[in-house]
């Protein structure tokens, strides 16, 4: 529009335009313009300089342009061409065309074709489709992910859903920020009294008597923090059921939310007095001998299989006694047993020997666990008698000696073989297992060497000598000896 608000176009002489300025104006307004005759050579090809994805184009004059098109868009290209040959056309019409070009190039153009003063020469102006084709594939691909990750949502769900709805136990998946029940199962349902569409979304605190909301997420939260385990006690509000809930926390896209497991308080201590039953009914009829003892290895209860293997006639011949009584080696064995179980918790397969009321023996093997109720302590022993594995085994699997050994042993012995005399190898295979036989029973009295000797059957003297012989004595300890 000029100063007056006439239209440019609008004059009595259309605008004069040279053919300078003509070329630079359908440079610019098109990626690409091709100037053919109706027979489809090509006479000019004109490549928009702001868009130099396109290349240069110059081989394509005065060929034909359907060396450099689709096959599928030559119909489009043909329709064209005749329509301007007869004459038919009378308005701009648009095509979508697919070129290439050498080492397999292909780029999609729609043209707008149009007539000239010439009625053999027609003009394509053509606009450079890639941008849009690729946006179009980059959607189609996001459309395709997003399907995919739909089906993959799907998939969790329904295995979420059946898990819910399989599980025995009430579950209630609570978000902690809003208090609200995001989501509950139909025994959960069942337990607050009222249908699952009926509780989802609601808060969960009301389902409760007595408790303010932020008390009682907050309580669940910290239950849930301990590292012990712990539960909150409430009562629902519908039934008046007394219910125990074991909260677990944890964090989803960011959110914090708690899954609740409901229990009836009667199921709780339905369970805790089975349980109860089930190891009083196995303390008392179990194979195995089972001792309870206090910190200091007094006996203060013991099942009737303790009692049959020390030949004892009922639990007051054996109540406070002390453990090591009934050991071989007495104070040495209850000392090991009790110093190693209160440092790591138990001990396992301590092998010994029992004595009886009359003097009788029996190899046995003892594991030892320490407990700790009530801020009183002691420990449990159980003792099992391996008397009848001593039958049946074979003497080589006792000690080191001829017969079957590890394979390891015999390629270490193997391989002092023609290095060294028979006498020699056999020598040395014995100060080994000397070695490990002392380091261990040090290791069981916690460096208390007396105890050592005498779980050992010598004398402490013999062990000194033999602690000096294998390196394992300390400088004050040889200066002790000395």
């Amino acid at each position: 529009m000029n100063s007056r608000g006439s239209d440019f176009w609008d004059q009595p002489s259309a605008p004069t335009i040279g053919p300078e300025q003509f070329n630079e104006i359908v440079t610019t307004a098109a990626d690409l313009a091709l100037v053919l005759d109706t027979g489809g050579t090509v006479k000019s090809v004109i490549v928009n300089p702001l868009n130099p994805t396109i290349g240069r184009l110059d081989h394509w004059k005065d060929r034909d342009i359907r060396d450099f098109m689709a096959e599928d868009s030559l119909s489009k290209l043909e329709a064209q061409l005749d329509a301007h040959r007869h004459g038919k056309k009378t308005a701009v019409d648009a095509i979508e065309v697919n070129h290439f070009d050498n080492a397999n190039w292909e780029f999609p153009i729609r043209y707008t074709v149009h007539k000239t003063s010439n009625p053999d020469i027609i003009l394509m102006l053509g606009r450079d489709l890639r941008p849009i084709a690729e946006l179009q594939h980059r959607l189609v691909k996001a459309q395709l992910a997003l399907e995919k990750d739909y089906e993959t949502h799907r998939d969790y769900e329904t295995r979420y859903r059946v898990i819910m709805e399989a599980v025995r136990d009430a579950m209630v998946l609570v978000d902690v920020s809003s208090g609200r029940i995001v989501d509950l199962n139909s025994a959960a349902a069942r337990m607050l009294g009222t249908e699952t569409e009926a509780l989802t979304g609601s808060a969960f605190t009301q389902e409760f008597e007595g408790r303010r909301r932020g008390e009682f997420i907050e309580s669940l939260v910290h239950a849930a923090s301990d590292e012990a385990g712990s539960s909150v006690m409430a009562k629902t509000r519908r039934g008046k059921l007394d219910v125990v809930l074991h909260p677990i926390v944890f964090r989803a896209a960011g959110d914090k939310s708690l899954l609740c497991r409901v229990e009836s308080a009667k199921t709780v201590e339905t369970v805790a007095v089975e349980l109860s039953k089930t190891l009083a009914q196995l303390y008392r009829e179990g194979p195995d001998a089972i001792v309870i003892t206090d910190a200091h290895g007094t006996i203060r209860s013991a099942n009737d299989a303790f009692l049959n293997l020390t030949d004892s006639g009922s639990l007051t011949d054996v109540k406070g006694k002390s453990l090591g009584e009934f050991l071989s080696r007495g104070s040495v064995d209850l000392k090991v047993l009790t110093d190693n179980a209160a440092r790591s918790g138990k001990m396992r397969m301590y092998a010994t020997r029992l004595e009886g009321a009359y003097g009788s023996q029996l190899s046995v093997e003892l594991s030892a666990t320490h407990l700790s109720t009530a801020g009183q302590s002691g420990f449990a022993f159980v003792i099992r008698d391996t008397s009848r594995m001593e039958v049946v085994r074979e003497p080589s699997a006792a000690l080191p000696g001829p017969g079957p050994v590890s394979d390891d042993a015999m390629r270490n012995v193997m391989d002092l073989v023609g290095s060294a005399p028979l006498k020699d190898i056999v020598a040395a295979t014995t100060d080994v297992v000397e070695k490990m036989c002392i380091e261990t029973a040090v290791e069981l009295t916690d460096n208390n060497r007396v105890a050592a000797a005498e779980m050992l059957g010598l004398s402490r003297q013999s062990l000194y000598v033999k602690l000096r012989k294998y390196g394992l004595l300390s400088k004050s300890d040889r200066s002790a000896a000395d």
